[in-house]
């Protein structure tokens, strides 16, 4: 678009002690660094992790769980009551050693909220003489037949919820190269000051020993030496803020890519920018299909019928239903405690009514209702939000091609209109210091604002690519493997 200013137009004031590697970034060179050990890619990973592995846990809850519990030996000497034959009570000293062995595999059923488990154990109980008691196999069953059933919400929540966080890590990515250009084109910016600033200090230290000639010539008066006088101070003063800003950007930058070495590093500005029409009905149906934001309202939706579910079924007509059939046996010796095992069998009804609970349970299922129906209303408007922030950023970047062209364009003109106006009064064409000095203004803030249109096309574009998680200039999806991250 336009012939791009020299970037660096001294290097040796950067260098007290010796030369130092130059290295020079692209936009593209510092966005690739800062996703991958930007303190904010690390926070993104870290975080994906963590909902990853909780991921895995949920997952692994609905797989056969085996467990193995015993104690070796339970030991008890001491005094106890006991019941004689003959119904009397008396003291007498028991020393009992007790083993036991059981292992056990449990298994959720999420479509009922039930359990099944099958367990298997012995015993063995030395007191005066050996008794051991075996238990081959256990199959049971527990069921809640009016209750909440969590199971089968998790079900639905879960994977919603991973999925979530990893369009979560996507965004965040699209976020990291925001902030990477942000901090491009801050330092970017203050490169090109500091450039500007050793450029006017250098004109104006020349036009004050030029007017200093003219002056004892008689040419110009002592009020327009005393002025370019003032205007070389003043840059002198404008240099060293501007090498300070620098030196600060600088130091942000490389805080932010993690880069700790003394290298000193150049930035080149883009060469190019990519200008496309979006469609906004393409782009909000994008948004609603890719990213984070259009999956939790599903899940938020989900999470306000499940309060809701839970405050029907909490407190109200409770059935558990327990059931086991097994085998057992007893002998003195191991072999013979698992020969001909005789059958046991155990089942339970537990049933739960509430009489009277003075409302209570009528008031949880009314606030978990309301605090649904705030849920539904509270989306509604995001969502309403959510397209009109996709509708404005689309507007934005449709005028920045405009605006880029018109900023470039200024600073063309401003560029020449200040060349010119030096010329002519280095050749005394020009007399009056204030048109001078008027054209020096509008030449630094024409630059500057160039580099203000461009980091706001950038911006502009990383931001699309975050709300709507798809590249408008390939024409595909944004996806990254998560596998990776793990």
């Amino acid at each position: 678009m336009r012939n791009i200013l020299v970037l660096v137009i001294t290097i040796n004031s950067l260098f007290a002690f010796g030369q130092t590697e130059i290295n020079r970034l692209t936009l593209n060179d510092v966005i690739y660094i800062a996703q991958q050990q930007s303190p904010d890619a690390l926070i993104a990973k870290h975080r994906f992790r963590r909902s990853y592995w909780k991921y895995r846990s949920y997952k692994a809850s609905y797989l056969p769980a085996v467990s193995v519990s015993g104690t070796l030996p339970n030991i008890n000497n001491s005094i106890n009551e006991v019941t004689l034959p003959d119904g009397s009570e008396s003291y007498v000293n028991q020393n009992i050693t007790k083993y036991q062995l059981d292992m056990s595999v449990r298994q959720r059923i999420g479509l009922t909220g039930g359990q099944i488990f099958m367990t298997s154990g012995l015993k063995r109980n030395d007191n005066k003489s050996i008794a051991y008691n075996s238990t081959p196999i256990n199959i049971g069953y527990s069921q809640p037949i009016f209750q909440y059933n969590s199971f089968k919400w998790e079900k639905q929540i879960e994977p919603l919820r991973y999925e979530e966080a990893s369009r979560t890590y996507v965004e965040n990515v699209e976020q990291i190269n925001i902030s990477a250009s942000n901090h491009f084109f801050n330092l970017l910016t203050a490169q090109i000051q500091k450039g500007i600033s050793i450029k006017n200090l250098s004109s104006y230290d020349t036009l004050y020993h030029i007017a200093q000639g003219r002056y004892q010539l008689g040419k110009i008066a002592e009020n327009e030496l005393l002025q370019l006088e003032l205007n070389l101070l003043k840059a002198q003063a404008v240099e060293e803020n501007a090498q300070l800003d620098y030196e600060n950007m600088l130091f942000i930058l490389k805080s932010y890519l993690r880069i700790t070495d003394a290298e000193f590093i150049e930035l080149i500005p883009p060469a190019e920018t990519y200008h496309f029409s979006i469609d906004v009905a393409k782009a909000v149906e994008e948004a609603k299909n890719n990213t984070s934001t259009g999956l939790s309202f599903e899940r938020r939706l989900l999470e306000a019928e499940s309060e809701v579910n839970k405050a029907k079924m909490d407190g109200r007509f409770d059935v558990d239903i327990f059931a086991v059939y097994g085998l057992t046996q007893t002998a003195s010796t191991i072999e013979d405690s698992y020969k001909s095992p005789l059958e046991q069998q155990q089942l339970s009804v537990g049933i739960s009514i509430p009489i009277l609970d003075w409302g209570q349970a009528r008031g949880q299922i009314k606030m978990a209702e309301s605090s649904a129906e705030l849920t539904r209303t509270s989306i509604e408007q995001e969502r309403v939000d959510f397209e009109q922030n996709i509708y404005l950023k689309i507007k934005q970047f449709d005028m920045q091609k405009n605006q880029l062209m018109i900023a470039a364009k200024s600073d063309t003109v401003a560029q020449k209109r200040y060349e010119v106006t030096q010329q002519r009064y280095l050749i005394g064409k020009v007399n009056d210091i204030l048109e001078l000095n008027l054209a020096q203004i509008d030449n630094d803030n024409a630059k500057y604002a160039y580099y203000q249109s461009l980091l706001n096309y950038w911006n502009n574009y990383y931001e699309i690519r975050k709300l709507t998680l798809f590249d408008f200039k390939e024409g595909k999806k944004i996806e990254i493997n998560v596998d990776e991250i793990q």
